[in-house]
């Protein structure tokens, strides 16, 4: 039989400095009425000055080898659009952190499509034989490229920190944890809908004064309109890939962007809102670490039990976006708060 990417384990970890509405709403000449209306969201985790991607990645990547009572991986995938640094990648370090080197280590860059689309890397990884185990990890640091200003109050409202991750083993079509079929996208045409200008070489290649932009930048209403339609559409293109219809779906994830886009998209879809799971109220937006996050919430709640047929979707910045099915396994998950 042809070989699969299995979810052996699941590890996560957020900052513990918790940060209300309340507290930004000032600066943002906003309330926190009005941030809950249009987000859902409540409070996100912040790091503390000097805390860094790698650093909240290493913390889940050990929590999910703790979860998979393994300490061996062929490879480390991280998942950021905030990583330590331009180059070298984040990946590296955290391999050697996690005390996997020298696994194949390597970021991938997807925004908040990041874990989707690293299932479906590491997936590859396995299916291919070049891996019989493979560490994913999503995680960001958003607080760093973000203005807490009226004119910037958008992005500032959506975004906290966080890192989750998974260990995925080779295994078998059909296996509790089995990950697949998947469905993914992007268009790139609308690349500035979401976006942080500042870093590239697109900005050293320009004449002129250079701009200083290192912080999000979204267009919110259209970014709303195409998240909708891309996660509708992705989400039942992989039902049928997989040949579920949506009564089949026991629970449903999304990206965690925020809960009027969350709404909307289970509603197009057809999903219940009983069987949908998502933590945006209580984390925000973490980007890339949003899904596993929100899978390691639910677990612990046990809202997501084993058994569960899980669809899973995501959209982001390039614009991406990806869908995902499996059937959930018993997965003891390890969380931490740093």
């Amino acid at each position: 039989m042809s070989r699969v990417a299995v979810l052996q384990g699941l590890g996560t970890a957020v900052p513990a400095r918790v940060v209300a509405n309340a507290e930004l709403a000032p600066a943002l000449g906003v309330s926190d009425e009005w941030i809950r209306r249009r987000t859902g969201i409540a409070q996100r985790r912040i790091v503390d000055p000097g805390t860094t991607t790698a650093d909240l990645a290493t913390t889940a990547g050990r929590n999910a080898l703790k979860s998979a009572q393994t300490d061996a991986v062929d490879a480390v995938v991280v998942a950021t659009t905030t990583p330590d640094r331009l180059s070298p990648a984040t990946a590296p370090e955290v391999a050697w952190r996690v005390g996997v080197a020298p696994a194949a280590a390597f970021d991938l860059a997807a925004v908040c499509s990041g874990f989707v689309y690293g299932l479906a890397t590491c997936a590859g990884l396995i299916a291919a034989g070049i891996a019989e185990r493979v560490l994913l990890i999503g995680a960001e640091t958003n607080s760093y490229f973000l203005q807490q200003t009226p004119e910037t109050r958008g992005p500032a409202i959506l975004f906290g920190d966080g890192a989750g991750a998974v260990v995925l083993r080779a295994g078998e079509a059909g296996e509790p944890g089995a990950i697949g079929p998947f469905d993914l996208g992007s268009d790139g045409a609308a690349a500035d809908l979401i976006r942080i200008e500042a870093g590239g070489c697109r900005q050293r290649a320009r004449t002129g004064p250079e701009s200083d932009d290192v912080h999000w930048s979204i267009s919110g209403q259209e970014v709303y309109r195409r998240a909708v339609e891309h996660m509708t559409a992705s989400s039942l293109r992989v039902l049928h890939a997989a040949g579920d219809t949506v009564a089949d779906v026991d629970r449903f994830v999304a990206h965690q962007a925020n809960q009027r886009i969350l709404d909307r998209v289970a509603e197009q879809i057809g999903v219940p809102a009983q069987r949908c799971i998502g933590n945006v109220a209580t984390v925000g937006n973490t980007g890339a670490a949003s899904i596993p996050l929100a899978l390691g919430d639910a677990c612990r709640a046990e809202q997501l039990q084993a058994g569960h047929r899980l669809l899973a979707t995501s959209f982001g910045g390039g614009l991406t976006w990806g869908s995902a099915m499996m059937t959930w396994p018993h997965v003891d998950v390890v969380a931490t708060e740093q």
